[in-house]
Parts: C-alpha cells; sequence; structure tokens
C-alpha cells in the first residue's frame, strides 16, 4: 500500500508551501487506493507552539485534505508528534551506537566554534572534524558516567574516498561524496532528535513507501539513506518537489508575498481554486486545461506530467482563478459565503462598541468601518505624509514597519493587550516617542490619522491582513525613495 505524509512544523504560520506539499501527497495516495498520514515534526521545544500545529491542522482542514492517521485523529504508528516520541528516538541511536554506526561526542561549543572559525580560515568545507569518533567504548561510557554532556553522532562511512548515491524518482540518480557529508548530529544534548534521526525513524515505523517533500532537503537526503543501510532498512521512494518562487525567481517568503495560509483564508479565496492553483505549480492535465477539480486530478494524476522549473507563485492569477470559481456560484451561494466570511456576526460584535460613539446614522457605519473588511487601503497625500514621522526618512519608516512585522510575525493571533505589550517593548528598543511610532501605524493599518483604539482595530483587523497593509507600505515607501 501506498503510504505518504505530511510533516510541519509547529514553529510558524501554516505557510502554502505546506498546503502544495501536502496535495501532491495526498493526491499519490488517493490515485493508488493508500493512505495520506500528517506528523507533526515539533522537536524544536523553544519555538515550537500548540497555537502554531492547531492553526496548521486547521488550514490543512480548510483545503480540504483530510489524513488518514494524525495527532488528531491517532493511528496504529502513534503517537504522531515528535516530541512525544522521544524515547523511540534514544532507543534507536543507541542501536546506531552498539552497531558503531554513531558515536557520542562531547566537544563543547567553544571547540565547535573554534574547529569553524579555523576551516573558514583555511577556505574549507565547514564541519565537524571526527575528534570524538576514536573514543572506545570505555572512554565513551566513563564520561557518560560522570555526567558529562553529549551529543551523538552519525560515523560517516568511507569519508575520505566513498561516495552516497540517492535516486530521487523526478531526477535521476544523484552522487554526494562521502567527504562532503558532516557527521551529523542525531540525538542533541538534551536528549531530543535532528530532524534526520526522526524523520528517518518516523518514516520507517510508519511504513512510510514515498517521500515527497521540497527540493531544499534534497542535500539532507544522502544523510538519510546513510542512516537506513546503517539500520538495514529499506529506502522509501524520495520524490523532491520543485521550490516555489517569487517573481524575481527567488525562493517564496512572507516578505515579498503573502505566504500563510490564514491570509489566503481570510481574504476570501476558495479551497477549490487554492488547490488547483497549486495544482499547476508545475504540473499540467493531460488536456492541459488550467481550471479542474481535486477530484479531476486525482483521476489522471502522473508524476510524469511534473516539471522541476522553478514554479512562480503569482497571486494574480490565483485571483484570476478564484474569480471563475466565485462567478460560478448562485447568487444565493455567494450572499452566504460573504455573511459566513466578511460580514460576520462575531466580527460586527468586535467593532460595534469602537464604533457606536463615533457615528450619528446608521449608514455612517459604512465609511467609519470600511478598513475593518477592505482587503488593502489606500493612501491620499495626507497619508502618506503621515507615515514617515518629522525628522525621519522613509528609510527610517521602512526600518520601523519592518520591525513591526517582526512582532506580528512571532504571534500566533493578534490580542490587544498582548500586542500593546510587544509594541511599547519594540518602541523602547528602537528609541522612538510612541507619537512618531504609533500615528504612523495608525495610518499604515487603516488609511486614517482618526480612528478607535489601534491595538482593538488590529486585533479585529486580523494579523494577515495587517501584515500585507504593512508590507505595501514599505513598497509604497521604496517607490517613494527611489522616486
Amino acid at each position: 500500500m501506498v503510504r505518504v505524509r505530511i510533516a510541519p512544523s509547529p514553529t510558524g504560520d501554516p505557510h502554502v508551501g505546506t498546503a502544495y506539499i501536502a496535495l501532491f501527497n495526498y493526491v499519490l495516495a488517493k490515485k493508488h487506493g493508500g493512505q495520506f498520514i500528517l506528523r507533526i515534526e515539533d522537536t524544536d521545544l523553544t519555538r515550537s507552539k500548540p497555537e502554531w500545529e492547531n492553526m496548521i491542522l486547521e488550514s490543512l482542514r480548510w483545503t480540504g485534505l483530510t489524513w488518514d492517521e494524525g495527532p488528531d485523529i491517532g493511528g496504529p504508528h502513534g503517537p504522531y508528534r515528535q516530541s512525544e516520541r522521544g524515547h523511540i528516538y534514544a532507543q534507536y541511536a543507541q542501536e546506531l551506537i552498539d552497531k558503531g554506526q554513531a558515536y557520542r561526542c562531547f566537544c563543547s561549543s567553544e571547540r565547535l566554534t573554534q574547529i569553524r572559525q579555523e576551516q573558514l580560515a583555511r577556505k574549507e568545507r565547514v564541519g565537524y572534524d571526527g575528534h570524538c569518533r576514536q573514543l572506545s567504548a570505555a572512554d565513551s561510557a566513563a564520561r557518560v558516567a560522570a555526567g558529562e554532556p553529549y551529543v551523538v553522532r552519525l560515523a560517516v562511512p568511507d569519508p575520505t574516498n566513498g561516495s552516497t548515491l540517492i535516486k530521487d524518482e523526478m531526477r535521476g540518480v544523484i552522487e554526494f561524496l562521502n567527504n562532503q557529508i558532516d557527521d551529523q548530529v542525531l540525538l542533541k544534548s538534551d536528549g531530543m532528535p535532528t530532524y534526520h534521526l526522526a524523520n528517518v525513524v518516523d518514516d520507517h515505523l510508519m511504513e512510510i513507501t514515498h517521500v515527497i517533500r521540497a527540493e531544499e532537503w534534497i542535500t539532507s537526503t544522502p544523510k538519510h539513506v546513510l542512516l537506513y543501510q546503517a539500520f538495514g532498512w529499506k529506502l522509501p521512494l524520495f520524490m523532491h518537489m520543485p521550490l516555489l518562487r517569487n517573481q524575481d525567481k527567488s525562493k517564496i517568503s512572507k516578505r515579498k508575498n503573502p505566504v500563510s495560509i490564514n491570509y489566503y483564508k481570510e481574504a476570501g479565496y476558495l479551497p477549490e481554486a487554492m488547490l488547483n492553483y497549486l495544482a499547476l505549480m508545475g504540473w499540467t492535465m493531460p488536456d492541459e486545461r488550467e481550471k479542474f477539480s481535486l477530484t479531476e486530478m486525482i483521476e489522471n494524476f502522473d508524476f510524469k506530467r511534473l516539471s522541476l522549473g522553478g514554479p512562480v507563485f503569482d497571486i494574480k492569477k490565483l485571483t484570476w482563478l478564484n474569480g471563475l470559481y466565485i462567478r460560478e456560484q448562485s447568487p444565493e451561494q455567494l450572499v452566504a459565503q460573504v455573511h459566513d466570511k466578511v460580514f460576520t456576526i462575531e466580527k460586527l460584535a468586535a467593532i460595534a462598541p469602537l464604533i457606536l460613539p463615533r457615528i450619528e446614522k446608521l449608514e455612517d457605519f459604512v465609511d467609519a468601518t470600511s478598513y475593518f473588511f477592505a482587503g488593502e487601503v489606500s493612501y491620499d497625500e495626507a497619508a502618506q505624509k503621515a507615515l514617515i514621522p518629522k525628522g525621519q526618512t522613509s528609510k527610517d519608516a521602512i526600518k520601523t514597519f519592518e520591525a513591526v512585522l517582526e512582532v506580528l510575525d512571532a504571534m500566533p493571533v493578534l490580542v490587544a493587550q498582548p500586542l500593546e505589550a510587544a509594541l511599547r517593548e519594540l518602541i523602547e528598543k528602537l528609541g522612538l516617542k510612541a507619537k512618531e511610532f504609533f500615528m504612523p501605524l495608525r495610518v499604515a493599518i487603516s488609511g486614517r490619522s482618526a480612528t478607535p483604539p489601534l491595538f482593538d482595530i488590529m486585533a479585529i483587523i486580523g494579523k494577515e491582513r495587517c501584515r500585507s497593509r504593512l508590507r505595501n507600505v514599505i513598497g509604497l515607501l521604496k517607490q517613494t525613495k527611489a522616486a
């Protein structure tokens, strides 16, 4: 049976690239009557948050890509969170040590830094020098008994002359010289696994037959192949998908494009259109039509029709395709969608207390609240001037707005009080006065200099629209600076 998986890390917003990779895993499984597994790779305990995990699950549910096993529904191969599988990784790391395929490394961070600096000075490949590889089992055991901290490293076979071959089902055989493969850390000093060990152990125990992931993981694949060989396990088939790109062909990033699935969900893109568009990122139907359903994709799917060229994520084309889906709806369906997605009772209830003291006629509500519902806002001449505080330059304003973006990026959702605390902390960090910080931010978010309390409106507008408007303002200021 074909078994595939998607394994996101809950360290940030649900990324559109996650949905892209999930789509092709899902379609391959359904094409062959197989199973699609969702696993959460949360071994980075300092950055992983339950809120991010919930957002990932909700965003994938929104797309309609349902899974057969996962942390929310269970299954016969659980747990499906890596943070709950630590005892499993420790067991398999010890097995590799016993086989001589891995070893304990006691090198301090200071020594590793020194090695790196010396290698850079000599213009050599940066990597571990194998210092602890020669320790005897007795010496290693004695240092462990003494409480000395250590990591577990992979013992790359024949590191001077050999090579490791990987077969990519889309690219053919790729050769990696072993002297370019580091003795990678498998188990960290806190007992948590690195991506490499956890990935291989989990894929094997969860009986994954096809590993479909982004091409950025190609250079990690020889390490994974060596691990499979060290354990004596059968390799899965590897398929590395081309990365989504910005218009300039760089890797898609949140500084140039909205990359959170939540943005598209909140902006009113339909999940059918999103999946359709992601499918077009390098794959075509046999008749080359651009609009097709998920069911039609499954029926016609063949990896041979996938292009390896870097697919450009073009929001304009996605929007065009979304328009085709919207225009297929009846007027009744459109009204229901707008009511459910845009003018929700919850949103109106949150806005009403802020606007109530500011209007005299019911029709005033429309103009007074337009920036709460609009995707983007416009900036007249006065607003554009207000974006740059007196005595500052457009470069200074750009720096401030980029710092605000970083604050918003770190928050799963915007809540007024924590947001205010974080932004006031940022003011101190930047050495700015409150007025020269908050007025430009208010104008950037709303297009207006007079609004209800800024933190309340940002919380209602939501993280994605706030980020989008800040990106647009930064772009506007860069154009002004260039002119």
